[in-house]
């Protein structure tokens, strides 16, 4: 029963933290205000706030209140906004780190997600994502050969890649996104700081120009105790409205 009652603790000041009833820096009510208020003892309200602390969600420390951690606010973000743009516009420091650039040679499988043949050159690229310095997000990215030569002649540390080929004219015609959790393996581990095998947010993207030609075949890599994806459907009169411009959003809760 201990255990039903933290994980209902926790998630009720979870809800309050992503409305922003909870703003960011804002006191937690005290161990005893929540359990008066769950009628319940200290032990699962101190479970609750472990569990938060433990996603990021909050920040404690000896004789002061827990309080929402510096950034943790809810965010619209249509899906083809670069994550460069994004962080910038809800506050954080937006970083990177470039691990590879390299031509190879397609897989079977690449080459199937790509329309070629096997064999044929693509280029790859491996790149954490940070916030305010913290690692976030590992992005593999996987391109057709002929933009190559420009993203080499870039810092990719210094750039957002998406915003670099819209530059160059490989603007995206249209995006395809997927959104499903995987287990970490030893390169997600160590670059991303968590546990091999534990399970990260994976964003699968099928970029398309203006041709309909495949171009780029990328998966975003999301701690899944920082960042989490909510998706909000409209209802009919909502549905109505936002059927003229194709609209598409996806709010993340970032902490």
């Amino acid at each position: 029963m201990s255990q039903v009652v933290y994980m209902r603790i926790a998630e009720s000041l979870r809800e309050r933290i992503a409305s922003g009833q909870l703003a960011p820096g804002a006191d937690v009510p005290t161990e005893a205000e929540l359990a008066e208020i769950w009628g319940t003892s200290r032990g699962p309200v101190r479970n609750a706030l472990a569990a938060l602390k433990a996603e990021g969600l909050i920040d404690t420390g000896r004789g002061r209140p827990a309080r929402v951690a510096a950034f943790a606010s809810t965010q619209t973000l249509d899906v083809k906004v670069p994550f460069t743009r994004w962080a910038e516009e809800s506050g954080a420091q937006p970083g990177a780190i470039t691990h590879e650039i390299s031509r190879k040679r397609a897989t079977a499988r690449t080459a199937a997600q790509f329309g070629i043949a096997e064999g044929d050159p693509v280029i790859e690229v491996l790149r954490l994502r940070l916030l305010d310095g913290k690692p976030t997000m590992l992005e593999r990215l996987v391109y057709i050969d002929d933009v190559g030569p420009m993203l080499f002649a870039h810092d990719l540390d210094r750039v957002s890649i998406t915003e670099l080929l819209a530059a160059h004219g490989f603007l995206q015609g249209g995006v395809e996104h997927e959104i499903d959790a995987i287990a970490a393996d030893a390169v997600d581990s160590e670059l991303l700081g968590v546990v091999e095998g534990s399970p990260i947010l994976r964003l699968h993207r099928v970029s398309r120009d203006a041709t309909g030609r495949i171009t780029e075949v990328s998966d975003d890599l999301y701690r899944s105790d920082i960042v989490r994806f909510t998706f909000a459907a409209p209802g009919a009169v909502g549905a109505a409205a936002r059927s003229t411009n194709g609209g598409q959003y996806l709010r993340a809760l970032q902490s």
